[in-house]
């Protein structure tokens, strides 16, 4: 494996980061910190506990999944877009380094800027709020396993993206949306019984479940069957990115 070639990718995708730190890490960083105060202080206020949990504390997980979720598509559909977009991917192409190692090298830098946020958050959280986490080694393996998932997902969009605004399309009008009705800001056992059997089909829902187990043990979906789901997407991703680059999908041509 050509280490030196998914390091040098890596460390560019990352150095772009610090480069432009106050949209890459403060602007999302700010955006969840205005969602938990107006939902956690304002709204929170009047909602009655969830699960055993007051509503500013039920929040936490749900928030910090909207995030790195939009920060792992984002972050990864850029890095692999704008070298399709400047003409450089085909330097990349001709390098001595296999299809595999330039996902890595692009995926690793986009998933490390997510899990970079998503501890900001939870550490930024702590101020507001006494943060539990009742499984911390399971919270940070479904963070980085999530953020390297979407990350996957991201590199898909951004090889089959045309242009500026399909880069955003995916998220915007799907994840975003799925993501709201996924359980990230109320539990799905509160909705009437047949809008809950709707929302198994919703695959964010398993996402922001796992999450929210890691941190307070409980869930409104089994762990075992979340962290299936997870890795089951995370196969599909790696077969799709195998078939883009054996083909050359909008790579080559």
């Amino acid at each position: 494996m050509n280490i030196r070639g998914i390091k040098a990718i890596y460390n560019f995708e990352m150095s772009r980061t610090f480069r432009t730190i106050t949209q890459s890490i403060a602007s999302p960083v700010l955006s969840t910190i205005l969602y938990f105060i107006v939902f956690g202080s304002a709204i929170g206020s009047r909602i009655n506990d969830i699960d055993g949990l007051n509503y500013s504390s039920f929040l936490v997980p749900g928030l910090v999944m909207l995030t790195i979720l939009n920060q792992s598509i984002s972050n990864s559909s850029f890095g692999i877009y704008f070298p399709k977009f400047s003409g450089t991917i085909y330097e990349i192409l001709s390098a001595p380094i296999s299809p595999f190692e330039i996902t890595c090298g692009y995926v690793l830098a986009a998933a490390s800027k997510s899990v970079l946020v998503g501890i900001i958050i939870l550490a930024t959280s702590s101020f507001f709020i006494e943060l539990s986490i009742i499984h911390p080694f399971w919270m940070i393996f479904l963070l980085i396993l999530i953020s390297l998932t979407f990350s996957l997902f991201g590199f898909i969009i951004g090889i089959w993206a045309d242009d500026f605004q399909k880069i955003q399309l995916i998220p915007s009008f799907i994840i975003t949306p799925l993501t709201f009705l996924g359980g990230s800001f109320y539990s799905i056992n509160m909705l009437p019984e047949f809008w809950q059997k709707v929302s198994y089909f919703n695959p964010i829902v398993y996402l922001v479940s796992a999450f929210r187990w890691s941190f307070y043990g409980n869930s409104d979906v089994n762990i075992k069957i979340s962290i299936f789901a997870i890795f089951f997407f995370l196969g599909l991703c790696l077969v799709l990115i195998s078939m883009i680059f054996r083909s050359g999908y909008k790579i080559k041509t």
